[in-house]
């Protein structure tokens, strides 16, 4: 498997390409902000043809060059229902200091659109994509639709498989639930839920920082133990 990353724009948002190998097709998730140009690098790089944009949530870090990037292959966007919305108004899940930052680093606070294409998905779906095989864990709490996908990873008998965590978990941390959308209660569940029960060997990558494993976060991250669920 082919897993290039790269963090963008100035909230440094982990955008990752994947593909089954060079030459073949991939998909995009999380086109943050000036992320357009680090995904063409990397698809001329690897000669890869991307097919389809993954979103893990709505939130502007992860979602600003959606519309670009889906314009430029042609390729539709994937996202949970509960935050299509963001999409085309994402000041709606902002905080004013977030609002005003947007608008000291671009000008405009508006502005944005869907891509073209635009599908939805739920928990438990599988999105057969690129030749890979992505199963969609719904984890609400940082925004109502984050989503964390999971996909096996071939050929590594220490990995059970890869989960693209988006912000719901973090290397010693979890995502913060003060946004509008977020719900502290609904974060919790979801750790317990759809989080802790996954296997020690699977290998978080998540939305922003280094990637970890769920050995590593079950044993160290202070949100995941007993006192604090």
């Amino acid at each position: 498997m082919l897993i290039a990353s790269f963090p963008a724009g100035p909230w440094q948002t982990n955008c990752y390409v994947l593909a089954t190998q060079p030459g073949a097709e991939c998909i995009v998730i999380d086109p943050g902000m000036d992320a357009a140009a680090g995904v063409a690098e990397v698809v001329a790089e690897q000669h890869l043809k991307p097919v389809a944009v993954v979103l893990t949530h709505g939130h502007l870090d992860h979602m600003f060059s959606v519309a670009p990037v889906c314009s430029s292959y042609a390729a539709p966007a994937w996202i949970h229902p509960d935050d299509r919305a963001l999409l085309s108004d994402p000041l709606r899940a902002m905080g004013p200091e977030t609002q005003a930052m947007l608008q000291q680093i671009t000008g405009t606070s508006a502005g944005f659109v869907e891509p073209d294409e635009v599908r939805e998905l739920t928990d438990g779906a599988r999105l057969e994509l690129a030749g890979l095989d992505l199963g969609a864990v719904h984890a609400p709490g940082h925004t109502p639709g984050s989503v964390m996908y999971r996909t096996a990873y071939p050929n590594d008998d220490e990995v059970d498989s890869l989960v693209f965590s988006g912000d719901v978990l973090f290397a010693g941390s979890i995502g913060r639930t003060d946004l509008p959308g977020g719900d502290h209660g609904d974060m919790l569940r979801s750790l317990r839920s759809k989080v802790l029960p996954l296997p020690d060997s699977v290998v978080v990558l998540p939305g922003h920082g280094p990637q970890t494993s769920m050995a590593r976060e079950r044993a160290t991250n202070p949100y995941l133990q007993e006192d604090a669920l």
